[in-house]
């Protein structure tokens, strides 16, 4: 069958392989959601009991948030760091296993200080695993749905704040926070496994890198075709890799724009799944009625973002990245109206997409921006450097509450910076990748010519 007749596929083995290495992604990310909402669902009873991990303040319950967000920040620069010289596949697998037993052991913590230290540890890695995800689907998925496959991906993100919401309204005070908990480390037992015999390593990657023989390899086995072109000459100097290749002057100015970008994004992101249960709480909504604007939040990014990332497949994603973080703004202003109870669930719903599916949108347009010896370390700088949002987000939320400001006033706090990652966005410059996956002839493989080391290759036709 030919690639004409399967579209945007090279073989029926081909497509396989790409919707695994996306399912075992998705999976992981759904995770890295659970563990965002997961804590804040559990919030509640952790300040209420003081017999839990002992007596919780806002201020304090806020920082503890933090902690797993700074966590991130380290695991996903030190993944950007590495990731590029190490590969996906590996980098996906000691994350899995690191985030996984970081869930477990924080179930079992009795001090504040131990379940903060607990939560900073599985936060390394959360950020292993976001970097690295958005490089690999870019680096798999075929031409044309390369940010709707990332949109499925970091969708995982709400999907696991979804999971979690129904989870925590269904079995909390069955299983209690630290069976929440004990639920996030599945990952270990259901997708290392699944991960070590499904997931190859990218084959644009190593072409990359000049490994040529071992891309080869995996393209035979899987029907994931080699690159037909590289964009960098075989007699050209070796490029700059990872984190150097970001400060180089084709990258700078984006790299400081995407990192705000993310910033702005990430902070409305946990700053609205840490306390929006809460503020409802003391808005006068039950414990159950609470926990379900986080359900239509995540829903509605869920949603939101596939639709929106089909779009900028089509028309680019600047633009639709600035018309959602403007929705952000527009639905965090209506809350502050005493709008009838479907008007407000609409207007969540709507944050969620501005809000949480924005930040999906935004690792797409990253892992799109950059070429393959930088793309990990571009989306690390993101996923890392934009924590620092997600670190303030839980921490801004923690002190309004604790200052005694309404409800109102924080959300036109959120509007604000939604606004702001909103005229960011638009000075973002244009960039080329060099993501040509144009399905290469296996028959015409034996003539790919190697260099030595990294400085590239080339292919004869």
């Amino acid at each position: 069958m030919s690639s004409i007749e399967i579209g945007s596929w090279a073989s029926a083995r081909h497509r396989s392989s790409v919707l695994w290495v996306v399912a075992i992604a998705a999976i992981a990310i759904l995770f890295d959601g659970y563990d965002l909402v997961v804590y804040g669902t559990i919030l509640p009873v952790l300040m209420d009991d003081p017999g839990q991990i002992g007596a919780l303040s806002a201020s304090q319950a806020g920082a503890l948030g933090s902690y797993a967000l700074v966590g991130v920040m380290v695991g996903a620069l030190t993944c950007g760091a590495i990731g590029d010289h190490f590969g996906r596949r590996k980098m996906m697998l000691i994350n899995i296993v690191w985030f996984s037993v970081g869930m477990a052991l924080a179930s079992f913590a009795t001090s504040i200080t131990t379940f903060g230290l607990l939560r900073f540890f599985t936060g390394i890695g959360v950020g292993g695993l976001v970097a690295t995800a958005g490089a690999m689907i870019a680096e798999f998925a075929p031409p044309g749905r390369r940010n709707l496959f990332n949109a499925i991906v970091y969708s995982g993100v709400p999907a696991g704040g979804v999971l979690a919401s129904i989870l925590a309204i269904i079995l909390r005070d069955a299983i209690g926070w630290r069976g929440l908990f004990l639920i996030g480390a599945l990952p270990l037992l259901i997708l290392f496994p699944l991960a070590w015999f499904r997931l190859p390593e990218s084959p644009v990657w190593l072409v990359a890198r000049g490994r040529i023989d071992e891309a080869q390899a995996v393209s035979l086995k899987t029907g994931i075709p080699l690159p037909a072109t590289v964009t960098r000459p075989i007699d050209a100097p070796a490029e700059k890799v990872g984190f150097r290749a970001l400060a180089s002057k084709q990258y700078v100015w984006g790299t400081a724009l995407l990192g705000l970008m993310s910033f702005a994004g990430l902070l409305l992101t946990y700053g609205l799944n840490t306390w929006l249960p809460k503020i409802m709480e003391n808005a006068g909504y039950n414990a159950k009625g609470s926990l379900s604007f986080l359900l239509v939040l995540n829903g509605g990014a869920i949603i939101g973002g596939l639709l929106a990332s089909r779009i900028a497949d089509i028309t680019g994603p600047q633009r639709v990245v600035a018309t959602t973080f403007g929705l952000a703004a527009l639905a965090l202003l209506l809350f502050t109206f005493d709008f009838p109870l479907p008007i407000l669930l609409a207007s969540v719903a709507i944050a969620g997409v501005g809000t949480i599916g924005t930040q999906v949108l935004i690792y797409g347009f990253v892992s799109n921006y950059y070429s393959t010896p930088a793309r990990a370390a571009g989306v690390a700088w993101c996923a890392g450097f934009g924590r620092l949002g997600g670190i303030f987000g839980p921490l801004i939320g923690g002190s309004l509450i604790s200052a005694g400001i309404s409800s109102e006033a924080a959300f036109y706090v959120f509007a604000g910076i939604a606004v702001l990652g909103c005229i960011v966005t638009f000075f973002v410059p244009k960039q080329t990748p060099d993501l040509d996956t144009t399905p290469l002839d296996i028959s015409a493989l034996p003539a790919i010519k190697e260099t030595s080391g990294e400085a590239g290759v080339t292919v004869v036709g």
